[in-house]
């Protein structure tokens, strides 16, 4: 098998392009993106949450396995990281929000989500309870970024280990640890 026929999202090489000028060096990988358009795919009419919109990268996979009564809600604490991203998506079926995950987290009292992609600290190494919380029975949670990665800071290691020993322990889940594209983590909730 060869990744190297993944078909791009519509707006990523325009959203890759926009994110270099601005030297935005946090993007999830091609593999992690086509493995989320397909996972939002199972979940026709779903309400998923983007917790690190960054640029929007991930963001342009997953909308593109949105179906049409789909919605997304995809939260970043940077304006410039966001930006990019409302410029491609601004009219599509996507809420943005600037401001800082965790706090939203907490306060966050409606729907709960069929998908879940965390890709910021908040609702992956703090708050993961009520962040689980937040997700529908039979619902998807996924991580990436679990296997080393060059631009971790010191002693990261650590804090991904703790979290995949955390998730290995919990009674409420069915998780796949997955050593292929960054090391994923795709969790359903029972």
């Amino acid at each position: 098998m060869n990744d190297n026929s993944i078909v791009l999202p519509k707006f990523y090489s325009e959203i890759k392009t926009d994110s270099e000028k601005i030297s935005f060096s946090m993007p999830s990988d091609l593999q992690t993106g086509s493995f989320l358009r397909t996972l939002i795919a199972t979940k026709k009419d779903g309400h998923f949450l983007e917790l690190g919109t960054g640029t929007g990268l991930s963001l342009a996979w997953m909308i593109e396995g949105m179906s049409e009564n789909s919605n997304l809600i995809s939260i970043d604490n940077s304006s410039e990281y966001q930006n990019i991203a409302k410029k491609y998506f601004q009219k599509s079926n996507v809420s943005f929000i600037c401001e800082d995950a965790e706090k939203w987290i907490l306060n966050y009292k409606d729907k709960k989500f069929d998908l879940i992609f965390a890709d910021a600290w908040p609702g992956k190494y703090v708050i993961l309870e009520e962040t689980l919380q937040l997700l529908n029975p039979g619902g998807i949670y996924l991580i990436d970024d679990m296997l080393p990665q060059r631009n971790w800071p010191a002693n990261h290691d650590k804090n991904v280990e703790k979290l995949v020993q955390e998730l290995e322990n919990r009674k409420d889940i069915q998780l796949t640890k997955m050593c292929w594209s960054t090391g994923l983590i795709l969790i359903t909730k029972k």
